[in-house]
């Protein structure tokens, strides 16, 4: 949990590459969050969501928050803002009305669709694991998985590999593509 007087706003996300990846769109954008008063915290999983909101929330130390959140946990995130005083019956337009935006499957999933399959496969190049990947993809249980789920297993077979590639998938972002998303959480806080 944060103390710093200054902070105004509180970015709740799922994990630590889901904050590696707004800290570098953020700083690719010129942008400085901790500056503006802004601080972007891991939850550790969609379950621990209510508690960060009663906490921050209104009920608790009164910051603006917002948020990402994958499709599968909508649900938790829903009940959770409506937990903390922040809306009854929520919907999907309700929860971005609230600054909380959700991923498709999750963040690296967004990432992989807005570079394609080639692009993320060059940043695993320029990592130096394509022979790592590769011998994901032949194991059985990955026959006849599309690239783009394999490349998101792939990020999370070893620790640490999720965090570094979602900061080096945005390094390799157009800026003029960003995920929806990450681009409407930028934009709000």
């Amino acid at each position: 949990m944060i103390a710093d007087e200054d902070v105004q706003t509180v970015v709740l996300v799922e994990g630590e590459s889901d904050r590696a990846a707004i800290a570098t769109l953020a700083r690719r954008r010129g942008r400085d969050l901790v500056e503006e008063g802004a601080v972007v915290v891991p939850i550790g999983g969609s379950k621990n969501i209510r508690r960060f909101l009663e906490h921050y929330g209104p009920h608790g130390l009164d910051l603006r928050v917002a948020g990402l959140y994958d499709a599968g946990e909508e649900r938790d995130y829903q009940r959770g803002l409506e937990r903390a005083g922040l809306g009854n019956d929520l919907e999907r337009a309700d929860l971005e009305a609230r600054g909380f935006f959700v991923c498709v499957a999750d963040l690296e999933d967004e990432l992989i669709r807005a570079l394609g399959v080639d692009a993320v496969e060059e940043v695993v190049v320029a990592e130096g694991e394509l022979r790592a990947l590769r011998t994901m993809q032949r194991q059985p249980a990955q026959r006849g998985v599309e690239e783009a789920a394999q490349l998101r297993r792939f990020m999370g077979t070893r620790g640490g590999r999720k965090v570094r590639y979602g900061s080096l998938l945005v390094e390799a972002l157009d800026l003029a593509h960003v995920p929806r998303p990450l681009d409407l959480l930028l934009d709000r806080v």
